[in-house]
C-alpha cells in the first residue's frame, strides 16, 4: 500500500516534490518551502490521497546547512490506513508559508516551531511564543543554543516578586580532587545520610 501512496503522490504533485522516500513503511517527500500550502491542500483533496489529518509538525536543526532548518509535517489518511511526511528546507530568515488554512490546527504547531527554533511562518495570525517567557532569549531547541540558557527565572521572597538573573553554574555538590570528579567527597549529600553509617 505504501509503494501505491508513493505512485499517488507522485502522480498527484507532479515536478512539486524534489525528493521521495519510503522509510520504515512511511512514505517521505521533500517539496520547496513556498509550495507547502498547495502540496498540502492536494494531498488532503486528492481522491488517490486522502491525507486529512495534520497530527503534527516539526522542527529539525541542522545548522551545518545553509538551510539550517527542516520543518516535517506529518499527515494521515485515515481511509487509506496510511501516514506520510512531508519535509520542506528553510533558513533563519526564510518566511515560510503558514498552512492554516489548509489544517486549522496547525496554529499551535507553527507557534511551537517558532518558539522552539525561531522559524518563521508568513500569514500566521498571532506567531509568538507559546512554550517559553515572552522575555526569554533565543530558540532552547537550536543546537548552538547554550545548555544552561542565558538567564534563570525565580521568584524572589525578599522582593515578592519574579526576578531574571544571568545562570551561574555553582559547583556545591562537588569535590574536585583531579582524578574523577564524581568520587572522593567528604561530605554528604542531602538524603544519603543512611549511607555513611
Amino acid at each position: 500500500m505504501t509503494t501505491e501512496v508513493q505512485s499517488a503522490t507522485a502522480t498527484v504533485l507532479g515536478d512539486k516534490v524534489v525528493a521521495s522516500k519510503v522509510a520504515f513503511g512511511e512514505t517521505t517527500i521533500m517539496v520547496a518551502a513556498d509550495k507547502i500550502v498547495d502540496v498540502l491542500t492536494q494531498l488532503r483533496d486528492d481522491p488517490a490521497c486522502q491525507f486529512e489529518i495534520l497530527i503534527d509538525i516539526a522542527g529539525v536543526d541542522y545548522p551545518e546547512r545553509a538551510q539550517r532548518f527542516e520543518v516535517v509535517y506529518h499527515l494521515l489518511s485515515p481511509r487509506l490506513n496510511q501516514r506520510m511526511r512531508v519535509k520542506i528546507a528553510a533558513g533563519e530568515d526564510t518566511q515560510v508559508p503558514s498552512v492554516i488554512p489548509v489544517f486549522p490546527n496547525a496554529d499551535w504547531y507553527e507557534r511551537e516551531a517558532y518558539d522552539m527554533y525561531g522559524i518563521l511562518f508568513s500569514g500566521h495570525p498571532d506567531l509568538r511564543r507559546l512554550l517559553t517567557d515572552y522575555g526569554f532569549q533565543g530558540h532552547p531547541l537550536r543546537k548552538d543554543f547554550p545548555l544552561t540558557g542565558y538567564v534563570e527565572v525565580r521568584y524572589d521572597d525578599e522582593k515578592k516578586r519574579v526576578v531574571y538573573e544571568p545562570v551561574k553554574l555553582t559547583q556545591d555538590f562537588r569535590s574536585f580532587d583531579f582524578e574523577s570528579p564524581w568520587e572522593g567527597t567528604t561530605y554528604n549529600i542531602p538524603g544519603d545520610e543512611k549511607a555513611s553509617k
